[in-house]
Formats: C-alpha cells, sequence, structure tokens
C-alpha cells in the first residue's frame, strides 16, 4: 500500500517500505537505541536488524489524510526508557513530517527488549 498525495501537477506516490526506512534511519539517531527488533516475536528478540531492514521493525497504518507508525526497538540497559520512546516519537515525526510531507497521527513505540553490554565490549 502507498500513501497519495494529490497536488496541481499529478499525484505523488510513498511506498510503505519507503516511509517505514524513513522512521527506522531517524528512530536510530536516537541515543540509547541499540536496534530495530522484528514486529513478530517469534521472529526472535536476540536478532537485531541490520541497516537495510528497518522496515522490518515498523508497522505503518494509513487513514484518511495521516499515517499512524507503530515502532519496535531494543534500547540499551541504563537508560530511561521512557525518555528513549520520547525522543524516538519526536526525531520520527520530525522526519515523516519533513522530508514526505505527511501528516503524522500518531507514533507508538513498542520496547521488544534491553541490551546489556558486557564490560569493556561496546
Amino acid at each position: 500500500m502507498a500513501q497519495e498525495i494529490h497536488s496541481d501537477l499529478g499525484t505523488i506516490n510513498i511506498s510503505e517500505q519507503v516511509i517505514a526506512t524513513v522512521c527506522g534511519v531517524a528512530a536510530m539517531e536516537c541515543y540509547g537505541l541499540v536496534g530495530m527488533a522484528p514486529r513478530n516475536v517469534q521472529e526472535g528478540l536476540t536478532d537485531l536488524l541490520r541497516r537495510e531492514n528497518y522496515e522490518r521493525g515498523v508497522d505503518i497504518q494509513f487513514h484518511e489524510d495521516s499515517i499512524s507508525v507503530q515502532l519496535y526497538i531494543v534500547v540499551e540497559y541504563g537508560v530511561k526508557i521512557s525518555e528513549v520512546a520520547r525522543i524516538v516519537q519526536e526525531r520520527v515525526k520530525y522526519a515523516i513530517e519533513t522530508t514526505l510531507g505527511l501528516k503524522v497521527d500518531r507514533i507508538n513505540v513498542r520496547v521488544q527488549g534491553v541490551r546489556v553490554t558486557q564490560p569493556g565490549r561496546r
């Protein structure tokens, strides 16, 4: 499914994969976020998604004139989870609105796990 934008010059179609990639890249810029998690718990939480698979950690619902986004993330141990989630929401909303010109209805963040790093390893 794609989001359509109508203008005087014609129609612009933005694919769901493009929207999801923009969301994933924006989220990964946030401090305290280790990676995107699979949407389906059965896929396993231990495998953080590589850069080219950000869209798998993002679920998008299309509405009449806006979109809703659900992000599945893994955070680093020791960070304030509520603060990381709030920053992710703000950054993703800003990226969607400025980059794609779409209206965002809501952004839900689901923390799927916490990664504990071993001393001396980052």
